[in-house]
């Protein structure tokens, strides 16, 4: 169950400490950026504070109280069970508050004091993500998709591959230098987000410079992922896999075709290779006409973890190890497909999973362009969240369409590619090749199963809902429950990530949106429309959004119970002590087991984000709340019927509009 859950964050911490949701730097005015001009073409820019100046003295991830935890437990519980159900709930949740449960948050206080240099929950979720067994594929990795450059002639497949792989490399010098722009919510920019401050606040030693922001009302946000993101891979081994990083590696990974391709991206001197150069490796890249593999290797990351630890260690034994090497040390893994997109579904398709062969889902992160240039970010979670990725993704685009390496016109350099890129060929013994077959059988028969659709609402949104003084995503996420109760006459558990970045080693908080407050207005709407006038299903509309925007406030300060919860429990399976009989309760399975995965997303990045439900019977439903409309990504397996679930959203959003719209 727990493995199963969604742990995806595509939401900024900013926004969550805004009450409203706006995925990414540029999204947000109090995340506006005042870069100092790069120093060559080497990198992305220079930050006079250096990248890691605030991560010394970030404050730690609090602990909630025991009390506050059960309180918060009870009241998510409520909207999901009758009276007689919720009776028990609640007499197991103050038995835990008052017996075990107290036993176990004083041992988890006293092991968070004798970790400092980390938080609580940071050991958990790295084993809880590591330990899972499951396929990668749907079940944890995301994607999301770039807008297309704003230069049409740009959108080339070479021009734009050599231009991204550019920015990139420069964004991983950049960090490595201690260049990159530190990561600061400013609450109050015109204080805090000027030369003035920077210039001020980098002469304050690191173990006392978050104090120095605060004092202007900025937040700066953990940076600890971000060295994951470049020559990083997961390796699967039995129980566990690792997580493998080889900063000193200098070449890309290319896959094509099913075919693996590498080449230096960075010189014996630490310097980018020149931009004509990468354009001319690429190109014969693209041209090499060699058919894809009989026995494509792609498909084993795509397997159970266990079962993939074996045929990897089959790879080892059959003489593949520097192979292995040379994928899982890239700086990291560009896909070029060979085909182009036909619309927003089948982009969703393509970067959610693609067709197996030409992925390597175990990296870090790859990054995929299909024939028309249209481009994404698919990324493996267990390293980190979509804080840093989006930040990565943000500065990509940026960068690439701002300043391009390379223009349509720009010729390849004139270099014997042949000799400078590699070929990776892999010796497969029969065990082996019969292993992908079946990884080959399980990879189509699943992506067999899953349904994507898209809306857009177009009628109004951010804007038009701000001036009503009512929270965007809490108007996002009431028209999911009322859209799940027009279609299925239930409340059902919902789960949406929010960022704790603003905490040392914060990972993500649980925002429960389904409340008494939604189920009462969600059954005004679609049980009893006769019964409420405007004035009432208004102010119930604004009882939601107070409720929503103050769950986001806590959750962002690290004061859900979700992550709480997960903890002791943990800590009591490695005491060895019976599992609590609050984890026992079948309405905490039914809590956790989230048939509603939501995940907001909204940057000028970005064009289009999305991952699978995280149970058989759910919906993956990724977001965003613009300023005149909104977007919903949703996907399913047959359990559940998408397009319906997506008309009733629709219709939802046009039943709250009307009644905001309304004068009384």
């Amino acid at each position: 169950m727990a493995t199963r859950r969604r742990l995806l964050l595509l939401l900024s911490p900013a926004s969550c400490l805004r009450r409203t949701k706006a995925l990414g730097a540029a999204a947000a005015p109090g995340l506006r950026r005042g870069y100092s001009s790069a120093d060559s073409s080497q990198h992305l820019h220079r930050s006079i504070v250096p990248t890691m100046h605030f991560q010394q003295s970030l404050p730690r991830l609090p602990i909630p109280k025991l009390e506050d935890t059960v309180r918060r437990y009870l009241n998510a519980q409520k909207p999901l069970l009758d009276d007689d159900q919720f009776r028990k709930t609640e007499e197991l949740g103050r038995s835990f508050e008052h017996g075990i449960g107290r036993e176990l948050h004083e041992q988890l206080v006293a092991q968070d004091k004798q970790n400092k240099h980390t938080s609580y929950i940071s050991g958990a979720w790295f084993d809880m993500y590591l330990s899972s067994r499951e396929s990668v594929v749907l079940n944890f990795n995301p994607f999301m998709s770039f807008n297309p450059d704003p230069k049409a002639e740009y959108n080339d497949q070479l021009t734009r591959a050599t231009n991204m792989t550019v920015s990139a490399i420069r964004f991983l010098k950049t960090l490595r230098a201690g260049y990159l722009e530190p990561e600061i919510f400013h609450l109050n920019p015109d204080k805090s987000d000027t030369q003035t401050f920077r210039r001020l606040i980098r002469f304050v030693p690191s173990s006392l410079s978050w104090f120095g922001a605060y004092m202007v009302n900025a937040y700066p946000l953990d940076m600890s992922q971000y060295f994951r993101l470049f020559n990083s891979t997961r390796l699967p081994k039995l129980s566990r896999d690792e997580l493998f990083t080889d900063e000193k590696a200098k070449h890309l990974l290319v896959l094509r075709n099913g075919n693996f391709y590498v080449f230096d991206v960075i010189d014996r001197d630490g310097n980018i290779v020149k931009p004509s150069e990468i354009q001319a490796h690429l190109k014969y890249i693209l041209s090499d006409n060699s058919p894809a593999p009989a026995f494509p290797l792609a498909y084993l990351p795509s397997e159970n973890r266990d079962i993939w630890a074996l045929l990897r260690q089959k790879l080892l034994d059959n003489g593949n190890e520097e192979v292995l090497q040379k994928v899982d040390s890239a700086v990291f893994c560009l896909c070029l497909d060979d085909f182009p997109i036909k619309d927003l579904v089948h982009l969703s398709h393509t970067m959610l999973h693609g067709d197996g062969i030409n992925r390597w889902y175990d990296k870090s992160f790859n990054l995929i362009l299909s024939k028309d240039g249209n481009a994404a970010i698919h990324f493996e979670h267990s390293w980190g969240d979509g804080v840093a990725v989006l930040r990565f993704q943000n500065e990509v685009f940026k960068d690439s369409t701002q300043k391009p390496a390379v223009t349509p016109q720009s010729q390849p350099a004139a270099v014997d590619s042949s000799s400078a890129v590699q070929k990776l060929s892999f010796k497969l013994n029969d065990a082996l090749k019969a292993g992908i077959t079946k990884a080959k059988q399980n990879f189509d028969a699943t992506m067999e199963t899953l349904t994507l659709d898209f809306i857009r609402f177009k009628k109004g949104g951010k804007k038009f809902l701000k001036q009503k003084k009512i929270s965007p995503d809490a108007v996002a996420q009431l028209s999911f429950q009322m859209a799940f109760l027009r279609q299925y006459g239930q409340t059902v558990a919902t789960y949406e990530s929010c960022s704790t970045a603003a905490f040392k080693h914060g990972r993500t908080e649980t925002i429960r949106p389904a409340s008494i407050y939604t189920k009462k207005c969600t059954e005004a709407f679609v049980r009893r429309p006769p019964k409420h006038s405007t004035e009432e299903l208004q102010q119930m509309i604004a009882e939601c959004s107070k409720y929503h925007s103050q769950l986001t406030k806590e959750a962002a300060m690290g004061q859900g119970f979700d992550r709480h919860l997960f903890s002791l429990r943990c800590l009591a399976a490695s005491k060895g002590i019976p599992l609590p009989d609050i984890y026992q309760d079948q309405a905490y399975a039914q809590l956790n087991h989230n048939i509603l995965s939501t995940s907001t997303l909204s940057s000028p990045a970005v064009n289009i984000g999305g991952f699978a439900p995280v149970v058989p019977d759910g919906l993956g439903v990724a977001y965003g709340v613009h300023d005149d409309w909104i977007g919903c990504s949703t996907s399913s397996y047959p359990a559940r019927n998408v397009h319906e679930f997506l008309q009733c959203v629709h219709k939802s959003l046009e039943d709250i509009f009307h009644v905001l719209e309304a004068e009384g």
